[in-house]
């Protein structure tokens, strides 16, 4: 090749902006590979599978012609192209589609599998079910308990409460000595006590709190006309029933 003339007339006409050679080689790299790749692909090999698949789609796209043995004798009892089969024309109109078995799996392998797939969605969906209800019985039971405890811390500062008022109350009637040992409140220290008092202790203790308020409540009712939900002493069991709506906190709710 004869060398280029810098001073020519044909190079100075020449676009010379910063940046396009390298964009025209880059244009030009692409079309070349492009090239390429359509040149491997018509030269590559077909496998036999790709073939037959031409082949069979080929065949499956065509219609049926008269040299076909079925398509002629449908075509001796009025039978024409497009026409649904049937006497009175309510047959199917396409023939039936092929399912051709590609894979070297056994008959009903795809069924198996999917119903394979689908027990084991069915069983994600139960976990999920049961953990759900896992979490909801939890969270019922905490709220049962925190309420049985709020419940009970209730109760016993209404059993303490009527225990400070018998005391009270029994001490102004010169009551030295309750009624039951757990009806006045219990001093922080006490003097040691026989082995008989502490069995009566273990027996008092055997009740519970519900039940221990229920009694002593009963007692100061009886007693004194005294209500611990009301706070107030009535003259007689007369005004105490008529003024007093009941013996227990839900009455007075």
């Amino acid at each position: 090749d004869e060398e280029e003339d810098y001073m020519s007339d044909s190079f100075i006409k020449q676009d010379v902006r910063p940046g396009l050679p390298m964009v025209r080689r880059v244009k030009e790299a692409i079309q070349k590979e492009e090239k390429q790749k359509e040149a491997n692909e018509k030269n590559r090999q077909k496998s036999i599978k790709e073939e037959e698949k031409e082949r069979r789609d080929l065949v499956l796209k065509s219609a049926l012609g008269n040299e076909n043995k079925g398509f002629a004798l449908l075509q001796k009892m009025g039978y024409k192209s497009g026409q649904a089969l049937g006497k009175s024309g309510e047959g199917i109109v396409e023939p039936i589609p092929l399912n051709i078995k590609t894979g070297r799996s056994g008959l009903g392998h795809e069924e198996l599998k999917k119903r394979k797939a689908e027990e084991k969605l069915e069983n994600y969906r139960q976990k999920l079910h049961m953990k759900k209800q896992a979490n909801e019985q939890a969270a019922d039971q905490f709220r049962i308990r925190f309420k049985t405890k709020q419940e009970e811390r209730k109760m016993e500062g209404d059993l303490r409460k009527s225990q400070r008022a018998c005391q009270q109350l029994d001490m102004q009637k010169d009551i030295d000595v309750p009624k039951e040992t757990w009806f006045w409140i219990e001093p922080e220290e006490e003097d040691k006590k026989d082995e008989e008092d502490k069995e009566d202790e273990c027996t008092s203790s055997d009740l519970s709190v519900s039940e221990k308020l229920h009694i002593l409540t009963a007692y100061l009712r009886q007693e004194h006309f005294y209500c611990i939900w009301c706070g107030t002493t009535y003259e007689d069991s007369e005004d105490l029933s008529s003024n007093c709506p009941g013996d227990s906190a839900a009455d007075h709710d």
